[in-house]
């Protein structure tokens, strides 16, 4: 593939654009009904397998956490993702956008990263509903892997 058609696809896939790439081992978390569809296709095209559910017991590459601000303790759902993945590895977190239900403010999502040691790389508007905020652990965001 040319280098004009990878920026193409990075332009046009958003899980591109946030980092996903094939062969990885990608774990979802805090699927429901309100998910955006696209891009957990995106995703699963990207990665070119299916998204690993909540009973995945091998360690991920990734994982993509949604949450809603009625799901619980943001803090304790971010340090449990951390548990899922390779060292190195991302946590995608997204949280419905500002208005919609479950929103998220954007201040509770930096404190709870800061707490559970991740470093948030940056944040994208993913969807219509959707906005999501690229996390690393703290081996990714020293080596930048």
């Amino acid at each position: 593939m040319s280098a004009t058609a990878d920026h193409a696809e990075e332009r046009t896939n958003p899980a591109v654009r946030l980092g996903f790439q094939p062969g990885q081992v990608v774990q979802e978390i805090g699927y429901d009904d309100d998910v955006d569809q696209e891009l957990r296709d995106a995703i699963e095209e990207a990665i070119g397998s299916d998204l690993m559910d909540e009973e995945y017991d091998d360690v991920a590459d990734a994982v993509v956490l949604w949450f809603r601000d009625d799901d619980g303790d943001l803090t304790d759902a971010l340090v449990d993702a951390t548990t899922y993945i390779e060292e190195g590895g991302a946590i995608l977190l997204l949280t419905p956008k500002t208005g919609r239900s479950g929103y998220v403010e954007p201040s509770d999502i930096s404190e709870a990263a800061t707490t559970a040691g991740l470093t948030a790389s940056k944040s994208v508007s993913v969807g219509k509903d959707w906005s999501g905020s690229r996390l690393a652990t703290p081996k990714a965001a020293k080596s930048k892997k």
